[in-house]
Order: C-alpha cells, then sequence, then structure tokens
C-alpha cells in the first residue's frame, strides 16, 4: 500500500473546538500528515495560543451553536481563503448529573452542543464540498454512542444522536463525493475527563473494564482521523470507528 493513501498536502482541514484536548491533538496529527488545519474555538485569546503553539496559520472564531453565525464564517472563508477540503466535527461538552436531578438548562446546553454543532457546522461546509464533489467530514462520537453509564444519560443521547447523524450525512452526501463517518473515542486523559481521571477509584474501575488496560492517550487517536481524512478511505462512509482499547468489545 502506498503511503501517499494517507497524504493530506495541498489539503485544508478545519477542526472545531481545537485550541485543547483531542481536537487540538488532530489538528498537530491532521497537519503533521500535510493538511493546513484551520483552528477554531469561541475563546480568541485560547485560540490563538493554540495556534502558536501548532504553528497553525489560520484560525476561525465562531460559535459552532448559532447556526446563522457558522453559515457567515464559513462562507466568507471560503470565499476569500479558499476551500475547505476536511471538517473534523469536535466540539463538545459533558455534564455529569443523575438523571433525576439532571437540570433541564444543562439537558439543552448539551443538546446545542453536542448535536446542533455537527449539523450547523456540516450543513455549512458540506454545501461547499457537494459544490465541488468531494470532501471529507468526520463526526467525534463517543464511546457512549454504544454505551451508557450512570450520571450522563443526557450526554450518552448526543452522542447517539452524533452516530446517527453521521449515517445520515452519509446517505445524504456519498452521492456527492463526500465520505462522513465519526470517531468515538474511549476514554482518554482529556480536560473533558478531568474530574474521572484524578478519581483512583474510577480509574482502578477503568483499568479492569478496559481490555487495553489504561486510559487512552489523544495522540492514539490521530492514526483513525488521517486514514479517515485521506484518499485511503475513499469507500468508507457512514462508519462509526470505535477506538477505545477494546472497551466496547467486551463484557
Amino acid at each position: 500500500m502506498s503511503p501517499q493513501l494517507f497524504d493530506l498536502t495541498g489539503r485544508r482541514a478545519l477542526v472545531t473546538g481545537s485550541s485543547q484536548g483531542i481536537g487540538l491533538a488532530l489538528a498537530r496529527g491532521l497537519a503533521g500528515a500535510g493538511a493546513e488545519v484551520v483552528l477554531n474555538g469561541r475563546d480568541e485569546a485560547r485560540l490563538a495560543a493554540a495556534a502558536e503553539s501548532l504553528g497553525a496559520r489560520r484560525t476561525l472564531a465562531f460559535d459552532a451553536t448559532d447556526h446563522a453565525a457558522v453559515r457567515e464564517a464559513v462562507d466568507t472563508f471560503e470565499a476569500e481563503v479558499g476551500a475547505i477540503d476536511i471538517l473534523v466535527n469536535n466540539a463538545g461538552m459533558q455534564h455529569r448529573t443523575p438523571l433525576e436531578d439532571f437540570p433541564a438548562d444543562a439537558f439543552e446546553r448539551l443538546l446545542k452542543t453536542n448535536i446542533s454543532t455537527v449539523f450547523n457546522v456540516g450543513q455549512a461546509v458540506a454545501r461547499h464540498m457537494i459544490a465541488r464533489g468531494a470532501g471529507k467530514i468526520i463526526n467525534i462520537a463517543s464511546v457512549q454512542t454504544a454505551l451508557a453509564r450512570p450520571g450522563i444519560a443526557p450526554y450518552t443521547a448526543t452522542k447517539g444522536a452524533v452516530g446517527n447523524l453521521t449515517k445520515g450525512m452519509a446517505t445524504d452526501w456519498a452521492g456527492y463525493g463526500l465520505q462522513c463517518n465519526a470517531i468515538a473515542p474511549g476514554y482518554f486523559d482529556t480536560p473533558l475527563n478531568a474530574a474521572l481521571v484524578a478519581d483512583p477509584a474510577f480509574s482502578a474501575w477503568l483499568e479492569k473494564r478496559t481490555p487495553a488496560g489504561r486510559w487512552g492517550r489523544v495522540e492514539e487517536l490521530v492514526g483513525a482521523c488521517i486514514f479517515l481524512a485521506s484518499d485511503a478511505s475513499s469507500f468508507v462512509n457512514g462508519h462509526v470507528l470505535y477506538v477505545d482499547g477494546g472497551i466496547t468489545a467486551s463484557l
């Protein structure tokens, strides 16, 4: 197999929520494979710091929960800078509370942040990709796309929706030359999971529950992302790729 299948030279990738954690790691990995990376976030100071650490030339600050703002930002970028060839929908949040006590406003924030952002940015970017007859969309799902744990039922619902929205994107857009897939990370040491990483009892449970016997490292998501962003996945569509150390394969 030719390494050129995974070469992203000459392609531009927009990664939402890429000022830290998984998004920043994926942006770094895509840049390493040759892509020009465009970082996105709402906090412009944090975004600028991330861009400096990565050596990225471009950032695109917008609130991915705001449909009109997303459309304007993407359309302006495409007109003034050029094509977005790869989109990684990574923006997301977590809120942990037993379901019977879960605040309604927190539930609405999860819906907007974890589902609406995928629709908003996916639609805005796909309209341009469809016109060109090519494009790669990678949505960040979760091990909770397939599994549930106490205290995060609404999060689980949102990530299940991301998995099915990914299938819907592929169903509607594959005929236009787009490949739309998802990466479903297991338990990774990220800012989103800081409370769990700091809990010795949870870490001990996770190490026993996961066949690989450990937390994942964000760098271990990069290979899957490059595969789905590259020509190597030209006939892969509507797939949810679990990168979870085997946790969804084992009871």
